[in-house]
């Protein structure tokens, strides 16, 4: 287990502040936010490249917040993956090796054994600047896991590579977290990376951490609409919360009114994923208890699915397969109905600091 308390760093114009984790054992544990935030700064503390200014850093039992880089036994590759040009795969690969004074003979088995963990036996005699994206990538992680890290640090690790690369080293990933147990902690704005990696997530914001959880939690409750809006949540609508027997009624300032499984009241941001609104020409019957009549006001095609904005006294979101949006013969000044339950609704209470903001 990683254990953070009260970790405070800065670096230039950066800063970390009063950060405090808790990072289990074989987790895969990816950290979000905006360029800014105090990621890498974080990676950075964590590996003993940058010194804290207060807290401290546990490892299992030890206390490594003094403790050396090379000592630590945590790896990190960068997104820039830092290979040696000078050097072939399987020199770069022993380098960390032979700063251990690893006997050669049995470096020869280490380095084949990870060589065909990652399927880069062939790539060997090679040089760094002769491979592509994702073979530099197999290459780092090699150099990193080859000297069997507690952890290992990714500082956006797949942000160089194409779509499709992407996605081959995501399963890569997820191979060799799944083989060596490693526990990985990474750096991502992508949220491919998320959904497919992570066990939990942690949002940072201006050098704090504002909200940790498994990743749907995060996504389905943001804590604060910082978050909302930093995870792209297509629907935020500002209203007032009132009781409404054991839901909450929100009452929006140009719209109509509607219903969140709710107990806060007062001044809100109602957040609600496109996907939990259904469309139809006619009131849908069902359970949901909200219902809107609206017009289609912009359809926006994304790859395989399209984004519907339908005015209904405040822009609402939908988000339809091209084939269900062909089939409700959907177009511009459209009449729709718009469908979703009180209990896809998550309500945050809208604070004094955000209110100023306003």
């Amino acid at each position: 287990m990683l254990r953070i308390k009260s970790l405070s760093v800065t670096l230039g114009g950066f800063a970390v502040r009063d950060v405090s984790l808790e990072i289990q054992r074989g987790e895969y544990f990816i950290i979000l936010g905006p360029t800014g935030a105090g990621k890498t700064i974080l990676l950075e503390t964590i590996a003993g490249i940058q010194a804290p200014d207060t807290g401290i850093i546990l490892l299992g039992n030890r206390d490594i917040t003094s403790t050396e880089p090379r000592l630590r036994n945590i790896g990190i590759v960068y997104q820039d993956y830092m290979l040696f040009p000078h050097l072939t795969v399987k020199d770069n690969i022993a380098f960390g090796l032979n700063q251990r004074k690893i006997p050669i003979d049995q470096q020869h088995a280490i380095i084949d054994e990870m060589c065909t963990l990652l399927e880069i036996a062939h790539l060997s005699g090679r040089y760094p600047g002769s491979l592509s994206g994702g073979e530099q990538q197999r290459v780092a992680l090699a150099r990193a896991l080859v000297l069997k890290p507690e952890i290992l640090l990714l500082d956006e690790p797949m942000s160089a590579l194409d779509g499709r690369t992407r996605e081959r080293m995501r399963m890569e990933l997820s191979r060799i977290r799944r083989l060596t147990g490693t526990t990985i902690v990474q750096i991502t704005h992508h949220f491919d990376d998320v959904f497919t990696l992570a066990d939990r997530i942690a949002i940072m914001r201006e050098g704090r951490i504002v909200q940790v959880g498994e990743t749907s939690e995060v996504f389905l409750h943001p804590i604060d609409t910082f978050v909302a809006e930093f995870l792209g949540i297509g629907n935020l609508i500002k209203g007032q919360s009132s009781r409404s027997g054991n839901i909450a009624r929100i009452t929006t300032g140009s719209g109509p009114v509607f219903y969140a499984a709710s107990s806060i009241y007062g001044e809100v941001v109602a957040t609600l994923h496109p996907e939990d609104v259904i469309l139809s020409q006619e009131p849908f019957t069902s359970s949901a208890r909200n219902c809107l009549l609206g017009v289609v006001s912009e359809i926006i095609p994304i790859g395989s699915t399209v984004r519907v904005i339908i005015d209904v006294g405040f822009p609402l979101m939908a988000l339809l397969t091209r084939e269900s949006c062909h089939d409700l013969h959907l177009g511009q000044g459209c009449r729709v109905y718009a469908t979703f339950k009180a209990s896809a609704v998550h309500v945050i209470p809208v604070t004094p600091q955000e209110c100023k903001k306003n």
